[in-house]
């Protein structure tokens, strides 16, 4: 789950008519465990977790070459992904504190820690923020050797890193800095170093020939007069970021900010500025955004009940714990429409709009995302105001009765990666006209946060 209270760690056209024609019915939840997909979709592969860390839940996911990185509550794994088919691990770093977001750039990792710790190595133990020595931020890895990581540096920043964004420089700056936007929210006033208000990023230069440099070098302000705080049905009031995604070859960002939806101008990179700000009555928690290839629509991702409730059942209904679809034009938003998946999931299932990416094909808008124990959705919305899914993987209820699923679920040349709480790592793969062309897109890295457009590849 992704914790925003920090207490819940714990077949073609036709297919996809025949998806979006049929109503959803409790009746149709698969038996417990039992994997289940739409016609044009193979479940190529699941790889369990490593035995370093099989004992806590996968998260995000990044990539690079032939590589997988997956981040875990108790650290992160490598998989060599060189043949999908025969995925397998090279290495697990037991480095424990969630949420262990990765991303990744050059030979170097990133992950966020987003849990007060007594110091910032991997041996540390969870310790109240109400200590001033207590320790969160983002731990910095050299993964040059993929069999055996290095920890290089920490970087501590106010009230942790829930997420994290890597923004390449600009100019001659990009040979020579990355930068870290860092989100993190829930201060309190008895957090020395997570004080309110909190209506801010912090920003981590990254000297690339000095990683262990690091630090922060700005913290703006994005609420200076506060965020959305009133609205009755949020999950939490505005205090900070819960993620953004930025399109660095377009100096712009997305914010989902708690209980706001912001448009940044990233010209300047350490100065952020905030262009356009929207609210959604059905919105509880805004957790991500993802840009359309051409940066002319973003969608935004409610998570409903903290990633804990099972919200994908008819009392919820379609409009909440769902995506809302915007358009963006003269640098505004306008609302167009929900996406929902249509199928009906347990009580025992926890069910909401979760980590996704893009599909890269070439004059559609289409893409993967998790939605928990609700499986994997891939749905287009080439058509902002009629959205539709075309293809699914799920599972059935687990036979225990626990919670999970697929907290995200990216594609990545040619496949799709699912990162699952506890069954570890699926290999996915979508056959069908709408995304056939997308097998002929290559990329050489892919941190979904840090989005790049498909037309030059």
């Amino acid at each position: 789950m992704s914790n925003p209270c920090r207490a819940l760690l714990v077949a073609g056209a036709a297919v996809a008519l025949a998806l979006t024609a049929m109503p959803a019915l409790a009746t149709d939840i698969p038996p417990p465990d039992t994997v289940v997909t739409s016609p044009n979709v193979t479940h190529v592969l699941n790889i369990p977790k490593p035995a370093p860390i099989a004992a806590t839940i996968n998260t995000d996911i990044a990539f690079q070459g032939d590589y997988a990185y997956v981040g875990n509550y108790g650290g992160f794994s490598i998989y060599d992904i060189r043949n999908p088919k025969r995925a397998k691990p090279v290495s697990s770093v037991v480095c424990p504190g969630s949420q262990m977001d990765v991303t990744v750039y050059g030979d170097l990792l990133f992950a966020a820690v987003d849990s007060s710790r007594n110091n910032d190595s991997c041996a540390s133990v969870g310790q109240s923020a109400s200590i001033k020595e207590s320790w969160e931020g983002v731990r910095i890895f050299d993964v040059s050797d993929k069999a055996n990581p290095k920890y290089i540096k920490s970087v501590e920043t106010n009230c942790g890193s829930h997420t994290l964004t890597l923004v390449p420089g600009k100019g001659r700056d990009r040979h020579k800095n990355v930068y870290v936007y860092v989100s993190s929210y829930l201060p309190a006033a008895n957090f020395p170093d997570c004080l309110p208000p909190h209506d801010k990023i912090s920003i981590i230069k990254v000297p690339l020939r000095d990683p262990a440099a690091a630090a922060v070098a700005a913290t703006p302000v994005i609420f200076p007069d506060g965020g959305n705080e009133t609205q009755p049905g949020l999950l939490i009031p505005t205090s900070g970021c819960h993620d953004i995604t930025a399109y660095a070859e377009k100096d712009i960002a997305a914010g989902a900010c708690m209980g706001d939806g912001v448009l940044f101008d990233i010209s300047d990179r350490l100065n952020p500025r905030v262009t356009a700000r929207t609210t959604d009555p059905n919105f509880a928690f805004w957790h991500s955004a993802t840009f359309s290839n051409d940066a002319r629509k973003v969608i935004f991702t409610d998570e409903l009940g903290g990633g804990g409730a099972a919200t994908c059942n008819e009392a919820t209904g379609p409009n909440r714990g769902a995506d809302a679809i915007y358009d963006i034009s003269r640098g505004q938003f306008t609302f167009k429409s929900y996406f929902k998946i249509p199928r009906f999931q347990a009580d025992s299932e926890n069910c909401v709009a979760h980590n996704g990416s893009l599909i890269p094909v070439k004059g559609r808008d289409i893409m993967v995302q998790a939605w928990y124990m609700g499986g994997l959705s891939i749905w287009d919305f080439t058509d902002s105001a009629h959205p539709r899914e075309i293809g699914y993987f799920e599972r059935g209820p687990r036979a225990d009765g626990s919670g999970g699923g697929i907290w995200s679920a990216y594609y990545y040349n040619g496949y799709i990666y699912g990162a699952d709480f506890h069954e570890g790592l699926d290999v996915i793969k979508i056959t069908d006209p709408l995304t056939n062309s997308a097998k002929g897109v290559r990329t050489d890295r892919l941190n979904v946060q840090t989005q790049e457009s498909y037309n030059r590849h």
